[in-house]
């Protein structure tokens, strides 16, 4: 259904924008609900705002951390940060350096997500790159603010503000340009005691799941190995017939002495002790449909993105039984970027996957929990390496995943370590149960203060 807005030259106003999406009927629609309650501009609320360095520093394997635009999401800036500069480095970037309580804001990539610096965070502890703004609040408190920012209200703004085509960007100045909603206090305080917490259960569940690797690790002894890193080395002719490779890749040492660790534990071939292996099948989405689905974007480094599933219908379900999900089963990403990342499905809803990830139905007694962190583990990730194929795009094959060897810890060990996981996931819904709530909260207040 097409929409159109009807704009006269006199209502261009201070941005000077002429392209039709800015005119945007839902747009136009937030702007003036946005001026009937007085909003004010940001500004006004902020001591401070810039971004970060425009020039690449140098990157170092240990220093400060270095945030870029992927780090942010929203309320929540990623708990492990991987990329680092050196002390001088930091040192010359003076301005930009958060500190705790701080916004930071991304202006490009994940552009608009909007979170809060930990308290634990002192100024001089990370820095920024320039896909990355930062918002030093004077006024009102933050965590209000982060809310309103990641809200419709201020995500539509954000939008609405964006420049360029092929890469859109957000500049300072469209920032500055932003209005924000600022309610009574008793009321701004009750959103940031949900944004808060939902931030506290947010470092819960990454604590947690920490713990759990880390119990792994000590269990398996992986924390101690140091692996070989030689300029070369040999496969026999033998190997080459059995594994019917002939790349270089397959044979470093480095995979044979994980094995031979591997060795002194109870352990199986993965064929050994699964019911299914196989890959999805690519469904018909619909944007209303009964039934999940889950695609290899949905796989992330700890837990499966249940809230943002795609959706397809019951008649499309109904004829793909290859490709449905049971209540712990593993799933792995089989092709492109993050190959072998492996999650466990962890709910009872009706489910399917695409031709993407693969299915894995372990044989009773082995926790499905236990052996995900089994597969983002070393123990994993090495075999993903040795065993993938392709070069313009790498690939994991149900009969190459068939030739991991996993380690089989007792019972009870393995319940420990897969409830960890579990737990890690239920915080990590809460939190954001609470983010969620926080942003609905304030998109309440707005339109109750829009009523005559």
């Amino acid at each position: 259904m097409a929409v159109w807005s009807k704009v006269n030259v006199c209502e261009l106003g201070h941005a000077q924008r002429i392209e039709a999406d800015y005119y945007r009927p839902h747009y136009l629609e937030v702007a003036a609900r946005l001026e009937a309650i007085k909003s004010v501009p940001l500004t006004r609320h902020l001591g401070y705002l810039t971004d970060g360095t425009h020039v690449t520093p140098k990157y170092v394997t240990e220093g400060v951390p270095f945030l870029s635009s992927s780090d942010i999401d929203p309320f929540i800036v990623a708990p492990v940060i991987e990329k680092f500069i050196s002390e001088t480095e930091h040192s010359r970037l003076r301005h930009c350096q958060p500190d705790g309580g701080d916004i930071l804001m991304s202006k490009s990539g994940r552009i608009g997500s909007c979170a809060v610096v930990p308290s634990s965070i002192n100024k001089g502890d990370w820095n920024i790159y320039e896909g990355v703004a930062l918002l030093r609040t004077a006024g009102v408190d933050p965590h209000y603010i982060a809310a309103f920012l990641n809200s419709k209200y201020g995500q539509s703004q954000i939008r609405r503000e964006l420049k360029g085509v092929a890469q859109p960007h957000l500049h300072l100045e469209d920032i500055r340009r932003l209005k924000l909603f600022v309610p009574e206090p008793c009321e701004m305080v009750d959103v940031s005691a949900l944004v808060t917490g939902g931030m506290q259960q947010a470092e819960s569940a990454h604590r947690i799941f920490r713990d759990a690797q880390s119990a792994l690790e000590a269990e398996l002894g992986l924390d101690k190995l140091t692996f070989q890193k030689p300029v070369g080395y040999i496969a026999n002719f033998s190997e080459l017939e059995t594994s019917h490779r002939s790349d270089a890749q397959h044979y470093q040492p480095r995979f044979k002495q994980l094995i031979d660790h591997l060795s002194g534990f109870p352990s199986a071939r993965l064929r050994e002790i699964r019911s299914l292996n196989r890959r999805g099948l690519q469904p018909i989405y619909m944007r209303n449909g009964q039934v999940d689905v889950v695609n290899s974007q949905h796989l992330g480094p700890k837990h499966i993105d249940y809230d943002g599933l795609e959706k397809t219908s019951t008649k499309e379900f109904s004829a793909a039984p290859e490709a449905h999900i049971q209540k712990d089963d593993l799933l792995i990403y089989t092709t492109g970027a993050y190959i072998g990342r492996t999650n466990v499905y962890l709910s009872d809803a009706h489910a399917m996957a695409s031709n993407h990830v693969n299915i894995i139905r372990l044989h009773p007694g082995i926790d499905p929990a236990y052996m995900a962190l089994v597969f983002q583990s070393i123990v994993g990730q090495f075999q993903t390496q040795q065993h993938a194929r392709g070069s313009a795009q790498a690939e994991l094959y149900p009969s190459d995943i068939d030739r991991f060897v996993v380690p089989l810890l007792d019972g009870g060990k393995q319940k420990t370590i897969g409830g960890l996981l579990r737990e890690s996931l239920v915080k990590q819904q809460e939190s954001q149960t609470l983010l969620d709530q926080a942003k609905t909260r304030v998109e309440q207040l707005i339109e109750a203060a829009v009523q005559p």
